[in-house]
């Protein structure tokens, strides 16, 4: 069997997802790469569901491209399943997310989701969280007051860029990126930097953690569930 690339693997785990996704329901989309595969894959069963709530701005352009409703999270009580990917995810189903900048808009449509499908390659699963940049969306005026929080957790802060400026989010706020962290307990590191004033939303998915994670490997897609 040859080796399947990572754009190969995204396809085969976003196709994966396609039978979490319950007939005559409302179904919640994430943001990034792996979740494009599985926009474009939806599209093939768009006349079987009613719609989709999304995370982001181009999810929303994208599903709406593909001819697929997109419904305003506040109009929509409960959602049967939410399917996203992640940057990282651990064994017990915690994630880190945000490299594509939509993490509080994720969170949010996480936990208004039944259950959370994380669709991913295996590069993806570690050990301890903390390996890749942990995105925090915070408001602007505090930004840096709390990249000196991170630098005293033993950190590295930077504000994430974009053409030299502040990269701007979906939500009109800025981005923190840090490294040097090992999460041990996502739990308690979530709890801790959610109580800093002008943290928005800390890239740790804890509270919502992935109940399955749909993850490529070489010998195609393993079903994890925590």
């Amino acid at each position: 069997m040859a080796t399947l690339s990572q754009d190969e693997l995204k396809t085969l785990v976003g196709q994966a997802a396609l039978k979490y996704v319950v007939p005559g329901e409302i179904v919640g989309v994430g943001t990034g790469s792996t979740v494009n595969k599985f926009i474009d894959a939806l599209a093939s069963i768009k006349d079987q569901i009613k719609g989709a709530v999304s995370s982001s701005v181009a999810s929303t352009e994208r599903l709406q491209a593909l001819g697929i409703r997109v419904f305003d999270a506040n109009d929509v009580a409960e959602l049967a399943v939410y399917i996203d990917g992640a940057d990282e995810i651990d064994h017990q189903g915690h994630m880190i997310k945000g490299g594509g900048a939509a993490l509080t808009r994720e969170k949010i449509v996480a936990a208004q989701s039944r259950q959370f499908v994380c669709i991913a390659d295996e590069s993806k699963l570690v050990k301890t969280l903390g390996t890749y940049p942990l995105p925090v969306e915070v408001i602007p005026m505090a930004a840096h007051r709390i990249m000196r929080q991170f630098a005293a957790m033993g950190g590295q802060a930077n504000l994430r860029l974009r053409y030299d400026s502040p990269l701007v989010t979906d939500n009109g706020q800025y981005l923190v990126d840090v490294t040097g962290l090992q999460i041990s307990d996502p739990l308690a590191f979530e709890t801790q930097v959610n109580q800093w004033p002008g943290v928005v939303t800390v890239g740790v998915f804890a509270f919502q953690k992935a109940q399955i994670c749909l993850l490529g490997t070489a010998d195609g897609v393993k079903t994890l569930k925590f």
